[in-house]
């Protein structure tokens, strides 16, 4: 029987109050045999969408007849569900047979820095030629920095979230993400505002070609709108369109835009209700999401606590009349404190609440899930989604 991965080991690896930055990557990734440079990596960067243009983005490689790696942050359900090759999840015996590893050569590392790691080592063993990349926060202080053979990085949009991390203002969260630009590579992005002017800034200092809807509008011209929902989706989409274009795999992106990805809008049918998943956790997120579904009978909500649950909460509460507030993980924001201070009930855990939101939801209405990755993880795992 095989073992499972020691998962525990390896989601105790924090910083340890290390600086961030892509040098601890690259250390890891030479004593792997530096396997990013046996295939060419495309960087997803920004605030929000960043795993919807990665899933468009893999679904138009693989149509192409590309042998595809994915790497993807956070997961769901599943750690294996961050790393696919070929459309499909690593086998957890390929965690297993890392973490083995990574415990004897590798016991300083962070967490996130042996996850990218670990799929550059499966993206060369499986003999990927082309993998999608997402950053974990930022972009020049990100571990996805330290890739080599970096052929487009991707920004799908700068808004705050992260600020500890990041900075405290948009200009210098702009900055961060936009840093991905390389000398010669092209920059694409769908970004506006402050957020367009920095990229155009650090482009031009950095020497990469800048892609924009507004230079270039046939590259992210879009045929239909994608099956993804929501207007937020059509950014994403044009820059997934876009992507594929310049790095010569157009023929794939009307797969592209069928691609799907679990909790971005998920809809699901429960004993006559509809329930809308979505794993809006930052402001931006929440206000798309809130452009996307107007109204909804109850909300289901739940946010972690190093979130600005206030701004992202704020932007939701005009959509339902009814909320339910839960705990989706530790520390999270109190759901009894934003039940004192919004209405609705607190219920703690999160599979009474989804029953409580269900149960107060009426026949035909709509049941609307967000405020964390993490709860939308639990309720699709409750719903039998996984």
């Amino acid at each position: 029987m095989t073992a499972l991965p020691d998962y525990d080991w390896l989601f105790s690896r924090t910083r340890q109050r290390q600086l961030r930055g892509p040098e601890r990557a690259r250390a890891l990734l030479d004593a792997l045999g530096s396997p990013d440079r046996t295939f060419r990596s495309i960087r997803v960067v920004g605030t929000n969408g960043k795993g919807s243009t990665c899933a468009m983005l893999e679904a138009g490689l693989l149509a192409c007849g590309v042998t595809a790696g994915r790497f993807t942050s956070p997961h769901l359900e599943r750690f294996e569900e961050r790393i696919r090759v070929g459309g499909r999840e690593l086998a957890p015996e390929r965690t297993a047979a890392f973490v083995a590893w990574a415990r004897e050569q590798a016991q300083g590392a962070a967490f996130f820095d042996l996850t990218l790691g670990l799929a550059c080592s499966e993206f060369a063993r499986a003999g990927v030629t082309w993998a999608v990349m997402e950053a974990g926060v930022g972009g020049a202080s990100d571990g996805t920095q330290a890739l080599g053979q970096v052929a487009a990085v991707a920004l799908t949009n700068v808004a705050l979230d992260h600020t500890a991390a990041l900075g405290p203002d948009l200009e210098s969260i702009a900055r961060d993400k936009a840093g991905a630009a390389l000398g010669g590579v092209p920059l694409l992005t769908t970004a506006s505002g402050i957020g367009l002017d920095i990229a155009a800034a650090v482009a031009a200092e950095r020497g990469a070609p800048l892609l924009t809807p507004q230079s270039d509008p046939a590259l992210f011209a879009l045929p239909h709108p994608p099956r993804l929902t929501g207007p937020h989706q059509l950014g994403n989409a044009q820059l997934a369109a876009a992507t594929l274009r310049t790095l010569g795999f157009a023929t794939g992106v009307s797969a592209a835009l069928q691609a799907a990805y679990p909790a971005r809008l998920e809809r699901f049918e429960v004993a006559g209700k509809t329930v809308l998943l979505d794993g809006a956790h930052n402001p931006h997120a929440a206000a798309a999401l809130a452009a996307a579904v107007p109204q909804a009978d109850v909300l289901l909500f739940g946010s972690l606590a190093r979130k600005d649950t206030a701004a992202t909460l704020s932007a939701l509460l005009p959509v339902a009349p009814v909320y339910v507030f839960t705990a989706p993980g530790e520390p999270a924001s109190d759901p009894q404190l934003l039940a004192q201070r919004h209405g609705g009930e607190a219920v703690e855990d999160v599979g009474a609440a989804l029953e409580r939101a269900l149960d107060r939801t009426p026949r035909g209405g709509t049941l609307l899930v967000a405020g964390s990755l993490y709860l939308a993880g639990a309720v699709r795992s409750l719903l039998g989604a996984g």
